[in-house]
C-alpha cells in the first residue's frame, strides 16, 4: 500500500542488527570498517536535504542488508559513492577490501556517470554498460537500484524540474530492470514513488482511498484466509500460510489509465496469497480454493508449468467469495515466493531445488541477448530491442526500419498502422510480418516486425472496429467513417433532391444561390452541404424540402402528371447512405423501392416487400428506385434447400456455389427429418442472373430435393 519508503536517518546500529542475524562476525566486522571508512570519505559532504551524506550509503545498504546479500556487496553499497564523489581512489579500495569491492564500485560508479544524459545514443551506452555489468556481476546492478529506490523516496529535496527528470527515467529504465530481475517489490516501490513524484495529487487521492478501503477489507479477507487454511489442513497440507495480499498505488493508477477502468471495480477485488511446501502442492491448493469458492471462468493461470521470463512461478485463480465478492488468488511455495518478491537477489541466500535458479535465468538471457546486439550498431535499434526485452509481458513490435511500437496485448496490424500515422492506417490494404504476406486483422506478438502496404485508394472499413484494441485507432476509424459518411450523406442528398425538384416540376438545372441562402435561413442552417447531408442521411425528407424550396421562392415550376414516377438509379457502390432491406434482399433484376429512415438515408426493398405498404399512404417517405446499368457490388441473398440427409451433401451444396464465384456467408441446418436436411444458407451474388444460374446447378444435384428464394 503505497510506496516503501526507506527511512533516510537509518544508523549503523540499525544495519548491524540486520547484518548480525545472518552474516558470521567476521563478515559483520567487514561492513562496520567499510562504514567507518565511507563516513570518513564522506565527512565533509551533505545531501541537498542537509543530513550528512553517509545516511545515502546507509540506507542503500539496509534496503540491500534485508534482502540477506553477501558482506562484499554490502561493503560495495556502503561505498558506492566514494570513487566518484571522494578523493578515493579505485586501487586504495582494492587495496582495503579486496578486488570484488573495488570492481563492484566500480562498475556503479560508470553506471552513475552514463545515464544522467538524454540523448539516444548516450542512452544506448549506458544501457549496453549496464548489461556488461550485469553479465559481469548483477549485484552492480542491485546496487544501483538501492541507490535509486533511496534517491527516489528523498526526492522531494531537489527541484520540481529534476524531480520529474529523475522520476521519468526511473520509470522507464530502473523500474523495467528491476521488474527484468524478478525483483516485485523493488519494482513496485519505485513504480509508487515516480507516481508520487510525478503526479503527487493522483497518488495522493488513491494512497487515502487505499487506506480507508484496507480497513475495511481487513474482516472480509481474514474470514476467506481462515476458512482456506481450514480446509487447506483438512486435505493434509500442513504448515502453508495463508495471508491478504495488499495493493500497491501504481498498480491501481496504471489500470484505471490503461483499461479505463474505475478505482471502486478495483478496490472491491480483494487478493490472498497461499505458501505451501512442495510444486505438487500448489495444484492440491489450487482444488482446495476451488471446493471452497467457484472460479470464475478464464481466469486460471499457470506460471509454474510456464514460468515467466523474469524466473516468476505462481498459479493464479480468481474465485467467487463470501458475499459474490471476487477474490484474486496466488499460490506458490516458500522457493517461489522468496524469487517473486526478490528476483535474483534471492540467489545469494535460497538455493533453488530442481530449477533453475534466478541468477541462471538472468545469465543465460543476458548472454544471448548481447550476443545478438554485437552486430547491431545503431544505437536506436539496441534501444528498441532492449526495452522490449525489459517488458517481456507487454507488446511491443518494430517497423521496417527498427523503430518500436509499444502495443497492449491483442493488437493487431491495424492497431500497429496507426500507431505509425492515421495517414498510413487509412491507407493501409496489407501487410508483411517477419517478411510474410499478412491480412490486415494479423494478431500481433512482441518482436514481430511489421512493414504496412498502403494504397492511395485504401480506406478504413467498418468491419475493421472489430479487430482493433487502441483508442488511437479505433477513434481514427470512426472519425474517418463518419468523414466518409458525410461525404456520401452529400453526394446523396443532391441526387434525392434533384430527382423530388423534377417531380415538383422544376425545370431548372440549378438553384439560384439567393434561393438557397433564403431556404437555409428558414432550416437554421450554415451551409448548404449541411442540407444536402441531412436529406442523404434521411433527417430531412427531400420532397418536403424542395415543396419548401419551391413556396418560399419564385423560381418556374411546371406540375407533372401524378402517374410520373420519380426514379433514382441504385449503382451498388452507394456505401453507407444506400442499405438492403434485410427482410427481402432486393437484388439488381428485382424491382425496387425505396424507403426514407433516419440516420440510414435510403433502404431500398423488393417492389413487392410487405415491410413497404405502410410507406406507400405517404408520398413523401418513400420513392421509385431503378438499378443502374453497371454495379460493381455483391449483394446477399438467402436460399432455402431440402436435401437428402446423406453423407456429402453439404459439401456438395457449398462446392457448387463456390464454383460459380459467390462466396458462403453463414449456413444453418435443420435434421429434424431422418430422410431430409433443411439447410438455410446466405451467399454473396452479383444480381438476381447469377442467383438463378445457382439455383439451377443446385436443382441439378442428385442430393438436393428443392431450391427456394428466401424473400421474407
Amino acid at each position: 500500500m503505497g510506496a516503501q519508503v526507506v527511512d533516510d536517518q537509518v544508523r549503523i546500529t540499525d544495519l548491524l542488527e540486520v547484518v548480525q542475524g545472518y552474516l558470521d562476525k567476521a563478515a559483520t566486522k567487514t561492513v562496520y570498517d567499510a562504514y567507518l571508512f565511507g563516513a570518513e570519505a564522506h565527512q565533509h559532504q551533505q545531501r541537498q536535504s542537509g543530513e550528512p551524506y553517509i545516511f545515502h550509503p546507509l540506507a542503500v545498504t539496509l534496503t540491500l542488508a534485508k534482502m540477506q546479500m553477501d558482506s562484499n556487496t554490502l561493503v560495495a553499497a556502503l561505498l558506492h559513492d566514494v570513487i566518484e564523489d571522494t578523493e578515493v581512489t579505485r586501487q586504495e579500495l582494492a587495496e582495503q577490501f579486496g578486488e570484488e569491492v573495488a570492481q563492484l564500485v566500480d562498475g556503479v560508479s560508470k553506471i552513475s556517470q552514463l545515464t544522467s544524459s538524454d540523448k539516444l545514443q548516450a542512452e544506448a551506452k549506458s544501457f549496453r554498460k549496464m548489461l556488461m555489468a550485469m553479465a559481469k556481476d548483477v549485484r552492480v546492478m542491485l546496487i544501483k537500484l538501492a541507490d535509486r529506490l533511496h534517491n527516489m523516496s528523498t526526492i522531494e529535496h531537489v527541484s520540481k524540474e529534476k524531480r520529474e527528470r529523475v522520476a521519468k527515467q526511473t520509470l522507464d529504465i530502473y523500474a523495467p530492470i528491476a521488474n527484468r530481475l524478478g525483483m516485485q517489490e523493488m519494482t513496485a516501490d519505485l513504480q509508487d514513488l515516480c507516481l508520487k513524484a510525478l503526479h503527487p495529487v493522483r497518488y495522493k487521492a488513491i494512497n487515502d482511498r487505499l487506506i480507508e478501503d484496507t480497513k475495511g477489507r481487513a474482516p472480509i479477507e481474514k474470514l476467506i484466509c481462515e476458512s482456506v487454511q481450514e480446509k487447506l489442513i483438512e486435505e493434509g497440507i500442513s504448515g502453508s500460510i495463508v495471508k491478504g495480499r495488499a495493493k500497491r498505488v501504481y498498480s491501481i493508477y496504471q489500470k484505471m489509465r490503461d483499461r479505463k477502468v474505475s478505482m471502486k471495480s478495483q478496490l472491491d477485488l480483494h487478493g490472498i496469497r497461499i505458501i505451501v511446501g512442495t510444486r505438487a502442492q500448489c495444484y492440491l491448493a489450487l482444488g482446495v480454493v476451488h471446493e471452497l469458492y467457484p472460479p470464475m471462468a478464464h481466469t486460471v493461470k499457470d506460471y509454474i508449468g510456464m514460468k515467466k521470463l523474469n524466473g516468476y512461478q505462481s498459479l493464479h485463480t480468481v474465485v467467487i467469495g463470501p458475499h459474490a465478492i471476487p477474490v484474486e488468488v496466488q499460490i506458490r511455495t516458500v522457493e517461489m515466493d522468496r524469487i517473486a518478491e526478490s528476483g535474483v537477489a534471492s540467489h545469494w541466500t535460497y538455493k533453488s531445488k530442481g530449477s533453475e535458479a534466478p541468477q541462471q535465468i538472468l545469465q543465460t538471457w543476458l548472454e544471448s541477448f548481447l550476443d545478438a546486439q554485437q552486430p547491431v550498431g545503431d544505437s536506436g535499434h539496441f534501444m528498441e530491442h532492449l526495452r522490449a526485452e525489459m517488458y517481456p509481458d507487454k507488446l511491443f513490435v518494430f517497423t521496417p526500419k527498427g523503430d518500436i511500437k509499444h502495443l497492449p496485448m491483442g493488437a493487431s496490424v491495424i492497431d500497429f498502422a496507426y500507431a505509425v500515422h492515421s495517414d498510413v492506417g487509412n491507407k493501409c490494404v496489407a501487410a508483411q510480418v517477419n517478411e510474410e504476406a499478412a491480412p490486415v486483422s494479423r494478431i500481433l506478438e512482441s518482436g514481430d516486425r511489421v512493414k504496412i502496404i498502403t494504397n492511395r485508394n485504401g480506406r478504413p472499413l467498418p468491419t475493421w472496429l472489430n479487430h482493433v484494441v487502441t483508442a488511437k485507432a479505433r477513434t481514427a476509424i470512426r472519425q474517418y467513417l463518419q468523414q466518409q459518411k458525410n461525404k456520401e450523406a452529400v453526394s446523396m442528398g443532391r441526387r434525392l433532391l434533384t430527382v423530388a425538384l423534377r417531380d415538383c416540376g422544376f425545370k431548372g438545372k440549378h438553384i439560384a444561390s439567393d434561393d438557397k441562402i433564403h431556404l437555409l435561413k428558414v432550416f437554421g442552417l450554415e451551409d448548404w452541404n449541411s442540407l444536402l447531408a441531412d436529406i442523404g442521411m434521411g433527417s430531412r425528407l427531400p420532397l418536403m424540402v424542395a415543396q419548401q424550396l419551391i413556396d418560399i421562392t419564385n423560381i418556374d415550376v411546371e406540375p407533372r402528371e401524378q402517374d410520373d414516377q420519380s426514379i433514382l438509379s441504385i449503382r451498388g457502390a452507394e456505401k453507407m447512405l444506400i442499405t438492403y432491406g434485410n427482410c427481402c434482399l432486393p437484388l439488381p433484376g428485382d424491382k425496387i423501392v425505396g424507403v426514407f429512415a433516419a440516420g440510414k438515408g435510403v433502404v431500398v426493398h423488393k417492389d413487392e416487400c410487405n415491410n413497404t405498404k405502410r410507406y406507400r399512404k405517404h408520398i413523401d417517405r418513400w420513392l421509385h428506385l431503378d438499378w443502374a446499368k453497371k454495379h460493381d457490388a455483391d449483394f446477399k441473398s438467402r436460399l432455402h434447400i431440402q436435401a437428402l440427409h446423406l453423407p456429402g451433401a453439404l459439401a456438395s451444396i457449398t462446392q457448387k456455389i463456390a464454383h460459380h464465384k459467390s462466396n458462403v456467408l453463414s449456413v444453418r441446418l435443420d435434421e429434424s427429418d431422418a430422410n431430409y436436411v433443411n439447410i438455410d444458407i446466405e451467399i454473396e451474388v452479383k444480381d438476381l442472373t447469377h442467383l438463378n444460374t445457382i439455383m439451377e446447378a443446385l436443382e441439378q444435384d442428385e442430393k438436393v430435393s428443392t431450391v427456394e428464394r428466401e424473400l421474407e
